[in-house]
């Protein structure tokens, strides 16, 4: 299996550090975007499995970057996990509406973050393989072509 790419959205460098730290003993490759523009550019640069996204973040929120990467067929499957030092319950139904997976609330703790982290890759991962077996039985029925009764 690949290595998971995580990509962690946050304007505020010492929040980045921290993810990272956290993040260290996972098996994955990590970039880092810096505000919501930038975090849409490397989407489609790294293709993560995985977002770590702040929502307050310049250029575009959290919950724009979360709507355009939903509303995007090439990227709609990647999870999102929210991690916002928002916790009152409009902006957690807001970030629902917006289409992310999960959520976290700041300060985090570590071992939340790395079991939910481990949690949504396991389950990106099964999602992939389903979709390639679709692919395949797909292609398999496609190519015996229509049946004959004998």
């Amino acid at each position: 299996m690949p290595k998971s790419k995580i990509l962690i959205a946050d304007d505020n460098p010492t929040n980045v550090e921290l993810l990272e730290v956290y993040l260290s003993d996972c098996d994955c490759e990590i970039a880092v975007a810096v505000d919501g523009l930038d975090t849409l550019d490397k989407v489609a640069a790294f293709e993560p499995d995985l977002i770590l996204l702040d929502i307050m973040m310049p250029k575009l929120s959290g919950f724009e970057v979360c709507e355009k990467v939903k509303a995007n067929p090439k990227t709609r499957d990647i999870m999102i996990l929210m991690v916002t030092a928002l916790n009152e319950l409009g902006d957690i139904e807001r970030a629902v509406a917006a289409g992310c997976d999960d959520f976290l609330s700041k300060p985090v703790n570590k071992l939340e973050l790395v079991k939910r982290v481990s949690n949504m890759l396991k389950l990106r991962h099964v999602t992939d393989e389903l979709e390639r077996l679709r692919t395949y039985i797909d292609e398999m029925e496609d190519s015996a072509g229509p049946r004959s009764e004998g």
